[in-house]
């Protein structure tokens, strides 16, 4: 049987990205979540696969990392088909950058689901789009990976693996265990999520069976801290400003035109993608 480990994360929803000024992190306990768009393609991979290699050949456990609330993301992956949900959740993992992140998972893995041969990521994550906790995941298991894929298949005991990166359609195998993380939706896209089923969803929350791990159930020295021992370290976080300025043009329209170019005719040929000099034209007013 094919364990397949999905690794999905809750995300706030795009109109809500509250920040925390101290820390520099998303304070994700006050936004309303959902699940990755990217994550949720990985989940689909690995649902076509385990339809495609036949009844009791696959087994899929999903797990995410984050506060309590990222429940919510389990047990949709449930509803949609994942066979076991697992929340790895702790104070203490709270404001892990993607290394500490990749380590923590990679944790979680090697105790838990050693038997794991093939784990799904998506490319990147709506919050942050470093797509880097994949490889970092990979490096961490010191296992083989493929980014980017837009389809993959099952040959024997390794996947096949269809990426295009830099105008190249790549065909690529490796051997299992191995990582892949899955492309975001192009034009030929095999892995437009699923609908959640409104019955799935209502047992799979009856069910209540996500597996919730702490610290110590992973194994995490009592002074671990994921923030400090990022790291990555944020300098600050802001919204940038807006600024408009108005300018007026008066005077004969010739003159206007004749100003407007002289001034911004750059930008205006910049915008548009090619050169304008119809002003130097006479009649072109």
């Amino acid at each position: 049987m094919l364990h397949i480990i999905v690794c999905i994360k809750q995300v706030p929803m795009v109109s809500e990205l509250p920040w925390d000024p101290k820390t520099g992190t998303l304070k994700r306990e006050t936004a309303q979540g959902m699940m990755d768009p990217s994550a949720r393609r990985a989940l689909e991979a690995a649902l076509q696969i385990k339809a495609g290699m036949g009844r009791n050949q696959a087994h899929i456990t999903a797990v995410s990392m984050g506060p309590p609330m990222a429940k919510e993301i389990l047990y949709e992956a449930k509803a949609l088909g994942a066979d076991q949900g697992v929340l790895l959740t702790d104070p203490r993992m709270a404001g892990a950058d993607t290394c500490m992140t990749a380590f923590i998972l990679g944790k979680f893995v090697t105790d838990h689901c050693p038997d794991a041969g093939l784990i799904l990521c998506g490319s990147m994550s709506s919050d942050s789009e470093t797509a880097q906790v994949g490889p970092q995941l990979a490096e961490a298991l010191d296992i083989p990976a493929i980014g980017y894929a837009r389809r993959l298949e099952l040959v024997h005991d390794c996947v096949r693996v269809e990426r295009h990166v830099d105008d190249f359609m790549e065909l690529m195998e490796m051997d299992l265990p191995g990582l892949v993380t899955i492309d975001h939706a192009g034009e030929s896209d095999l892995y437009t999520p699923r609908y959640v089923a409104l019955g799935g969803v209502e047992a799979a929350f009856n069910a209540g069976d996500i597996r919730v791990m702490d610290g110590t159930a992973l194994g995490l020295n009592k002074g671990f801290n994921a923030l400090t021992s990022s790291p990555t370290k944020i300098i600050d976080v802001y919204s940038p400003a807006t600024r408009k300025e108005n300018r007026v043009l008066t005077g004969a329209v010739k003159k206007m035109v004749d100003t407007l170019f002289d001034d911004y005719g750059k930008i205006i040929s910049s915008a548009m993608g090619k050169d304008l000099k119809t002003h130097d034209h006479e009649g072109d007013v």
